[in-house]
């Protein structure tokens, strides 16, 4: 039998047996990485009958090697490109292997192209495997639905109180509004300086290794103590930071919460004589000892952000909300312990959270440092000094808007409530995205990756104003009878649709606002993000305080609009500036204007 053997004319060690002028069933080979993928590639595309000089123009391939290929022998066969084990993946999901080198069936690969297609179409890169695209919106799915389970928690302990009367129920109302303003506070600046100095730490850590793996410096990074390994856990000064920072905070807010709650009580209205101050004062002081566990897991949250994980956070959370759920009914009606019951449960399900976080960050970090000097008290004090601020302008703001609604009369106020928590709650969507977005620009920032940066920075802004314009159009359109899940009272409703304008045409602002936020935290610009939100904020409420005494409701909820876009006008003129930390934007401007 003669045995034919074709070399190929640019890589040695590409061979094709060919037993008597036809292919025999195994083929050795010995792929060049960039010549298998190429030709896989354009097989996958169906584009096997293009001949030799074709594709050596669109490829790296020369003639003699893609007529190698495309020869009569070969291209008679079925369209079957037969794979050996060692043979490369294609590392841009575009092969019959995705970046996990998993095998795609045919339907799910034409699936998938299709979805590419799609964002693709919208000015945004597609879900490719590695794509800036796919890792906003890996990250920003579970951290989506991270933030909504905790609401839907909060709703379903309020019908269970409700159901024990209108007093306990307004009791727990009020405690349940003290407990966030205090959290919000303290808490939003912490969990925000958390993702980005995480993700900067571990960044500049990866930058080390990659410099060690090239034989540089070998010496100096095995001397330092900041990024030891230590039985496969990392080792990070943010993270042990953080924890500890969140304990101290943690224990004052449930000092302050426990010793002041009689006084607390007091500046919201509730005088000693109320029939609400006994039941109120009994259920902050034992939601106060969840004040630890709450911090402690925001800041661990914040951690796991950092590492570009929002399915671990998600898992615990889901997990510690059910737990509420279960022992809600349990210590409120079959113990008969009432608000105290209902207290005790939402605590229980605090700490399960927390435990479950710290657990699961226990394997991949060392959480105590060995020298207290390798601690990061100086910069997180100094960025959360700015973040606090910026919290406080925003609560302020958010506050008088509610104060000055409550002053129109209760049915003003009901509408008002309505209509604000419809506007918050489903911004949910475009925080996610900040975050996302914060995490992935902050590694990219600090590894000096500007090119990566302004990707996603365009690709964040660009997913954002799409989900803001998607949001518009389904509150528009089905904004009364999302309305009509929170009262029946005609009066109300009738108000209520009359602030369907806010609600629905906020959206696309509130999106940007909230990713420009995000932007701005990524590149650890907390400077300009508290000043530029507390004079945004003086301004709204300068005009909160006046307006609605002339245009009622229109007045406040045109003051709300006005601060979130001053908020994001903010944003925007920040990455447009060339002297701040977005310099690198306008450089390429430059550069793009000087070769034209």
């Amino acid at each position: 039998m003669k045995v034919t053997q074709l070399k190929c004319p640019c890589h040695n060690g590409l061979t094709t047996n060919l037993c008597e002028g036809k292919p025999v069933k195994k083929m050795v080979r010995s792929f060049a990485p960039r010549c298998s993928v190429q030709h896989h590639n354009l097989m996958q595309r169906g584009m096997r009958r293009v001949n030799a000089t074709n594709i050596s123009k669109h490829s790296h391939l020369d003639v003699g090697h893609a007529k190698l290929f495309f020869s009569p022998d070969i291209s008679r066969r079925k369209r079957i490109f037969p794979v050996v084990n060692d043979q490369p993946r294609s590392d841009y999901g575009v092969g019959p292997y995705d970046a996990e080198e998993r095998f795609v069936p045919k339907k799910e690969y034409l699936l998938r192209r299709f979805k590419e297609d799609i964002f693709e179409s919208m000015g945004i890169d597609g879900l490719r495997s590695g794509s800036v695209s796919r890792e906003v919106v890996t990250l920003a799915l579970p951290a989506i639905v991270g933030q909504a389970i905790e609401p839907l928690a909060q709703l379903m302990e309020t019908a269970y109180i409700g159901r024990l009367g209108p007093v306990e129920l307004a009791s727990a109302g009020v405690c349940v509004s003290i407990f966030n303003i205090i959290s919000k506070l303290f808490n939003v600046p912490l969990l925000g300086i958390t993702t980005s100095f995480v993700a900067e730490d571990i960044a500049k850590r990866a930058s080390r290794e990659s410099v060690s793996d090239k034989g540089f410096q070998a010496e100096n990074i095995e001397s330092e103590s900041l990024f030891n390994e230590i039985e496969g856990r990392e080792q990070l000064p943010s993270v042990s930071t953080a924890l500890l920072l969140a304990t101290g905070i943690g224990i004052f807010e449930a000092l302050v919460l426990y010793l002041a709650a009689g006084l607390l009580l007091n500046m919201m209205g509730i005088s000693s004589a109320s029939p609400m101050r006994s039941p109120s004062q009994q259920f902050l002081s034992l939601r106060a000892l969840g004040a630890p566990a709450v911090v402690v897991s925001l800041a661990v949250q914040g951690v796991f952000r950092g590492f570009k994980d929002t399915k671990t956070p998600l898992l615990c959370v889901g997990v510690g909300n059910l737990s509420a759920v279960f022992l809600l009914p349990i210590l409120m009606y079959s113990f008969r312990l009432g608000v105290t019951g209902a207290a005790i449960a939402t605590v229980a399900s605090q700490y399960i959270i927390t435990f479950m976080l710290i657990w699961f960050l226990s394997k991949r970090v060392v959480l105590l440092p060995p020298k207290m000097e390798d601690l990061k008290f100086g910069d997180y004090i100094k960025s959360g000094g700015f973040l606090l601020g910026r919290t406080l302008s925003v609560l302020i703001t958010m506050t008088l808007g509610t104060s000055m609604a409550a002053r129109q009369g209760p049915l003003a106020m009901a509408a008002h409530q309505i209509c604000l928590q419809v506007w918050l709650a489903v911004s949910l969507l475009s925080d996610a995205l900040a975050v996302s977005g914060q995490a992935l620009i902050a590694s990219s920032f600090s590894e000096g990756d500007y090119k990566k940066v302004k990707e996603i920075a365009y690709c964040v802004l660009k997913i954002g104003l799409f989900a803001g314009v998607f949001l518009a159009i389904i509150l528009c359109t089905c904004f009364g009878s999302i309305a009509e899940l929170f009262t029946k009272d005609v009066e109300v409703l009738r108000i209520v649709r009359s602030g369907l304008l806010f609600v629905s045409a906020t959206q696309p602002i509130n999106a940007l606002a909230f990713v420009f936020d995000g932007l701005h935290y990524g590149v650890s610009d907390f400077s300009y993000s508290a000043r530029s939100m507390m004079l945004v904020g003086a301004i709204s409420s300068a005009f909160l305080l006046y307006a609605p005494s002339i245009f009622g409701l229109a007045g406040i909820w045109s003051g709300l609009t006005i601060f979130m876009s001053l908020r994001m006008v903010a944003g925007f003129l920040r990455m447009a500036s060339k002297t701040g930390p977005w310099w690198f934007l306008q450089q390429d401007f430059q550069k793009t204007e000087i070769r034209s």
